[in-house]
């Protein structure tokens, strides 16, 4: 749990700079592929939890800009792995100024629950690391080879000597 508001700031800046190079290895074409045919799009899901960070925190009292033109999936990887990396930096900087390590201590109603601010931004995360996991389900299917985020990718274990990595 976060005790001090750096605290957070470490790991959110950590788990964005993974999901970036998540977003960094995404295709035009790729942003197309769903998880079934009647489901949401790679390009979809990535948007929402792109649009989704400014959107959170306002929820729970934070004054943050949300992101223009949020129900318009843009058909540009490169333009949804720009706006991550916009909203993610702009994100620590709301969150550094408008709460302190006092706030994270203050209960709100998440959801049905109650919860501390430290564990709304811990949910914050978990719903990024959560979608993450999809995208990188969605870049293979679509060919891609995803980054490794908590460790090497299939491919890279080569590199460390190993031709059948484990599961």
């Amino acid at each position: 749990m976060y005790v001090t508001v750096a605290d957070f700031i470490r790991e959110w800046n950590w788990e964005a700079s993974l999901t970036q190079k998540v977003l960094d290895g995404l295709t035009d074409e790729a942003l197309n592929q769903k998880v079934y045919p009647e489901g949401r799009t790679l390009g979809r899901i990535v948007w929402h939890f792109t649009t989704n960070i400014p959107e959170y925190l306002a929820h729970f009292g934070l004054k943050i800009d949300k992101v223009e033109n949020a129900e318009n999936v843009p058909t540009s990887a490169k333009e949804i792995a720009e706006t991550f990396q916009k909203v993610s930096s702009y994100a620590a900087k709301v969150i550094e100024q408008q709460w302190t390590d006092e706030s994270l201590k203050e209960v709100q109603n998440a959801f049905g629950r109650q919860e501390t601010n430290a564990q709304i931004l811990m949910g914050l995360i978990k719903h990024i690391i959560h979608h993450r996991g999809q995208v990188t389900v969605l870049m293979r299917q679509a060919g891609l080879k995803p980054f490794g985020v908590y460790g090497p990718s299939k491919e890279d274990w080569v590199h460390f000597g190993v031709d059948n990595p484990p599961l």
